[in-house]
């Protein structure tokens, strides 16, 4: 059984502790930022945090090492640049919107709107979300959600309850406000007890599955996107400094952040940096790894140099957790290592709180060929 991990996700008004300091997390309105914003927020990084941006499964960008004392002044940075919202709408405002919008297309259209309706909502579990997926083809089926806007088979929109295979067909201009009535239909149906949508036993009947589902398109990978140059993060991680110069550099207008630790320089030319990941086949891309020890209390590992060297050597998807939890990656992996009393557990396709094969091996056992 996977341990409790924490049941919210940390804000720009309510961050949350960790081993380096607070993390402030910022979400972006449709998952862009100007230019202009990418640059006033990498400088607020540096100036009241640690300097280290991440990007989350939920296309937000986080602020790592922030105090107590700072967190102030980093509120009123991000609110001049109209990154922030008011405290009463924060935690609502969780809306995955697919990174290839157009201005004015259905995506925007319905992102924006649903956005400004935020306080029709009723309430709602904290990590409860929307996905605004209203492109040619979903793209958004595998990050997380609960209630999903997108394209059925016929091309037709849909309402989509998440782990439901088929959604509602929606009207033209109907769809934020069918969005809000399920919404209010699984917190009247006791979803504060299921706090998932995907858990619920009722979704099926919340959201009655009546048109089959589009075939998913790709999600974005490195190189080049309809937008511009699609960078890798390592671990979505990135130095503020080298994520300002690498807008600077590309001419781009703006930053598209996605959920796979993916970002797009938005009309920008492609620019080399070895801090970033290019190739699509970098090992680095199937690998997840959360910061570890000393970053979160709840780790006994440092993971992600450890990933670094592993990662060529696994041809799959390789997971390297601190702990039991798997923040870094909820889902099975073929390789997973999980951190324990400062060695770690071995398990094959399996979760971090799955039973492991082996146990007790040190990062040395771990790099001794064939071990993996």
């Amino acid at each position: 059984m996977r341990p409790a991990a924490k049941g919210w996700c940390p804000g720009a008004h309510r961050p949350m502790e960790s081993g380096d300091g607070l993390i402030v997390r910022v979400r972006p309105p449709l998952g862009r930022l100007t230019a202009a914003q990418v640059q006033g927020l990498c400088a607020a990084a540096r100036e009241h945090g640690s300097g280290i941006l991440e990007l989350t499964r939920r296309a937000n960008i986080q602020i790592r090492g922030v105090s107590w004392a700072a967190h102030p002044a980093l509120l009123d940075a991000l609110d001049a640049l109209g990154l922030i919202d008011a405290p009463a709408t924060e935690a609502r405002r969780n809306i995955l919107v697919a990174p290839l919008w157009q201005p004015g297309d259905a995506t925007a259209r319905i992102a924006a709107e649903l956005a400004a309706r935020l306080g029709e909502l009723p309430d709602l579990p904290a990590k409860f979300g929307f996905a605004v997926d209203a492109g040619a083809a979903p793209m958004l089926v595998a990050a997380s959600a609960d209630i999903r806007i997108e394209r059925a088979a016929d091309a037709a929109l849909v309402l989509r309850a998440d782990g439901v295979a088929g959604g509602m067909p929606l009207r033209h201009g109907s769809e934020v406000t069918a969005a809000i009535a399920l919404a209010h239909r699984f917190a009247e149906a006791d979803g504060a007890a299921y706090k998932r949508m995907a858990r619920h036993p009722r979704a099926a009947d919340l959201c009655p599955p009546e048109r089959s589902p589009a075939v998913p398109q790709a999600p974005v990978i490195p190189g080049m996107s309809a937008l511009g140059p699609a960078i890798g993060l390592p671990f979505g991680q990135i130095e503020a400094a080298a994520l300002a110069d690498l807008v600077v550099r590309s001419g781009a207008q703006a930053l598209r952040v996605t959920p796979w630790r993916v970002a797009i320089l938005e009309r920008g030319t492609p620019v080399a940096d070895p801090s970033v990941l290019a190739d699509p086949a970098d090992p680095l891309l199937r690998t997840d790894a959360c910061p570890g020890k000393p970053f979160c209390p709840a780790a006994t590992v440092e993971t992600r140099a450890l990933a670094r060297r592993l990662a060529p050597h696994v041809a799959g998807r390789l997971h390297v957790s601190g702990c039991a939890k798997g923040c870094a990656r909820p889902r099975a992996a073929d390789v997973t290592l999980t951190g324990r009393a400062g060695r770690f557990d071995l398990i094959r396709d399996g979760h971090a709180w799955d039973t492991p094969g082996r146990s007790g091996l040190r990062p040395a056992d771990l790099l001794e060929p064939g071990a993996l």
